[in-house]
């Protein structure tokens, strides 16, 4: 596994170093966005709106949009002088049992393994956590970000949830919330009795994702179907074309080269026999004996 993060957890006077794992990955089959026409997959590009010019990763930066179209432009440099004491070092703000914290709150969880030297007090501050049966507030910056966290202990690992701050939660406004829907005993007695019918204890192992079994099969069955296109094809074809194309171009270039040449030369035989012959003429003009009168 890949470190996410590396830091200390702060308690009091004490610092615990670890290092963070994501806890969860994604095993969905991936889909990419293609061209129907050929199977070229599209690729994204970073697109200057005002010159329409495609942006090199080097010139990408980071910019703060205001009301009236202006932006304010950050530098990295600036934004690496912002302080963040949470980048390398969690800040317990204090602890609350884990019923109090609704999920909505949750973003993502990560293990957090000591370091050699701290395993000792790893070991006794998750003990301590299961004991009171509470789960630790944090403050911790990952990627440039601080967020609101929480700790808890899983088969004896300290696992981090990262946190959406108060702010970030939105409040549903539904239009039943304003209403006064009437429910009916008898109605609400059956909800009740087929909710305690279908109730069992949580165990993981019993779900399955159904629709990935479904798309696996699907493109097993296309792929055994022979159903697949090569995306390089078209651009192979095209790559042919402009060959051959070029090579008629250069074979056409020679035969009117050849034809131009061939061209000049009989003009310049021809002109070469006529002054030979011109000379010959010559020759023997003077060459005759003159007729006196």
């Amino acid at each position: 596994m890949r470190t996410v993060w590396k830091g200390t957890i702060g308690l009091g006077d004490s610092a615990i170093p670890v290092k963070a794992y994501s806890a969860t990955e994604d095993h969905s089959t991936p889909l990419h966005q293609l061209h129907l026409t050929d199977g070229g997959r599209l690729r994204q590009k970073r697109v200057c709106e005002v010159d329409g010019a495609e942006i090199p990763a080097g010139e990408v930066g980071k910019g703060y949009p205001l009301p009236g179209g202006d932006v304010v432009i950050l530098t990295d440099e600036e934004l690496a002088a912002l302080p963040l004491p949470t980048a390398h070092s969690m800040q317990v703000l204090g602890f609350v049992r884990p019923g109090q914290i609704d999920p909505v709150y949750f973003m993502k969880s990560y293990y957090l393994e000591p370091e050699v030297s701290a395993t000792k007090p790893y070991v006794l501050l998750a003990e301590a956590l299961t004991q009171a049966n509470r789960v630790a507030i944090v403050k911790v910056a990952i990627r440039q970000r601080e967020m609101l966290g929480a700790l808890r202990v899983r088969d004896q690992v300290i696992i981090l949830d990262t946190m959406h701050w108060p702010d970030e939660i939105r409040r549903p406004d539904f239009p039943f919330l304003h209403d006064d829907v009437d429910i009916r005993r008898s109605h609400l007695r059956a909800a009740s009795n087929l909710i305690e019918n279908l109730s069992r204890d949580f165990e993981p192992a019993g779900y399955t994702d159904g629709y990935s079994a479904a798309l696996a099969a699907l493109i097993e069955a296309k792929i055994e179907g022979r159903e697949v296109v090569q995306p390089t094809a078209a651009i192979q074809d095209e790559g042919v074309a402009k060959l051959l194309e070029a090579l008629q171009a250069d074979a056409q270039d020679r035969t009117d080269t050849d034809a131009a040449v061939a061209k000049a030369k009989g003009a310049a035989d021809k002109a070469s026999s006529a002054r030979s012959s011109a000379r010959k003429a010559s020759a023997k003009s003077r060459s005759a004996p003159k007729t006196r009168r």
